[in-house]
């Protein structure tokens, strides 16, 4: 019971405090405020990219997973290699017996030109001790090259990441069999976002030259002003629409692709009773706003809203007349109200 008289008690002061202090209004005013168009849309990856197989084996070594961050040139996985060991092995052996083949070809061609410079033999068979030397040699050069695919086969059993990002979905299990062109990891760069909206052909004449727009996060509470805004010269012959992409500041903590958007296109401007968003106090399905009478007395009055002008304003339909002032913020006004009503 002391407890519960004593927060009783402080209570009571804070509310006292609260009234003590003098109420912050702001008068309301018709103002300028731009005119737009709502369209919605997606966050999507500037750089989003699937990294596949690009050699047979199983997968022995999975170093990420969905979510993690890797840095540009790490290991994300490994396959097996013992197959493009052997294959390395052989084609080593193919070079070390060409080059055997060319070596007995040369020696055996210098010999066929001394004889013929002697006149032991004749010229066709130094033409043919000519032609398997040159033959010996073009043997070599393609086991050579075949020894450099299997080297570079042997590379691609360690898949490293083009550039720093998320991984985003991951394809494969651990001692899977994979083949060529199998879908191994994807991943984006968080750093380069952008909004991705359609819009209809007849609304994107109004958009002008250089569209001014502000992007909506609404699951996150905030606005974005975009770093440029791109009109994709086609449209798409099914919906009749054209795509709008609207590049994100770089970095912008919190975002990532999939998130839902709202595009506010500037058309034009018009006249709107605007109020701060502090000030509208909402209960259940009351909306309201704190007047203040002329006698200072804040007083609950019901208002329509219309749509949001920027993250901070929002427009007043109906239940307030110009130049009458409210308080900015209801809960300290209601404690107020409920003050001077003793």
């Amino acid at each position: 019971m002391r407890l519960s008289a004593f927060t009783g008690l402080f209570l009571i002061g804070i509310s006292a405090a609260q009234a003590a202090a003098p109420l912050e209004t702001v008068s309301v005013q018709f103002r300028p405020a731009s005119h737009a168009y709502k369209a919605e849309g997606v966050v999507e990856a500037v750089r989003q990219s699937t990294v596949s197989a690009q050699i047979s084996g199983r997968i022995k070594e999975i170093n990420f997973d969905v979510g993690d961050v890797v840095k540009r040139g790490q290991v994300i996985l490994r396959i097996d290699e013992s197959e493009a060991n052997q294959a390395v092995a052989g084609s080593q052996a193919q070079v070390m017996q060409s080059q055997a083949a060319l070596a007995n070809a040369k020696s055996s061609y210098e010999r066929s030109r001394q004889l013929f410079e002697q006149k032991f033999i004749s010229q066709s068979a130094l033409d043919r001790a000519q032609a398997d030397y040159k033959l010996a040699l073009a043997q070599a050069a393609a086991s050579e090259a075949g020894a450099g695919q299997s080297a570079l086969a042997r590379s691609y059993t360690s898949v490293i990441a083009p550039y720093a990002g998320v991984v985003a979905a991951r394809h494969v299990e651990l001692g899977e069999m994979v083949t060529v062109g199998k879908p191994l990891m994807t991943g984006f760069d968080p750093s380069q976002l952008r909004a991705s909206v359609n819009i209809p052909e007849v609304q994107v004449r109004t958009l002008g030259e250089q569209p001014q727009v502000e992007l909506e996060l609404p699951s996150l509470g905030r606005w974005i002003k975009p770093a440029s805004v791109s009109v994709q010269p086609l449209a798409d012959a099914r919906t009749h629409s054209t795509q709008v992409r609207i590049t994100l500041p770089a970095n912008e903590p919190g975002i990532y692709p999939g998130m839902f958007v709202r595009a506010h296109f500037v058309t034009g401007s018009t006249s709107k009773m605007l109020i701060p968003v502090s000030a509208v106090l909402r209960r259940s399905e009351v909306v309201a706003v704190y007047v203040v009478d002329d006698k200072g007395v804040p007083r609950l009055r019901q208002v329509r809203l219309g749509e949001p002008s920027g993250q901070n304003e929002i427009e007043v339909i109906a239940g307030l007349n110009p130049g009458e002032r409210i308080t900015l913020d209801p809960v300290k006004a209601g404690i107020v109200g409920a003050q001077q009503k003793r």
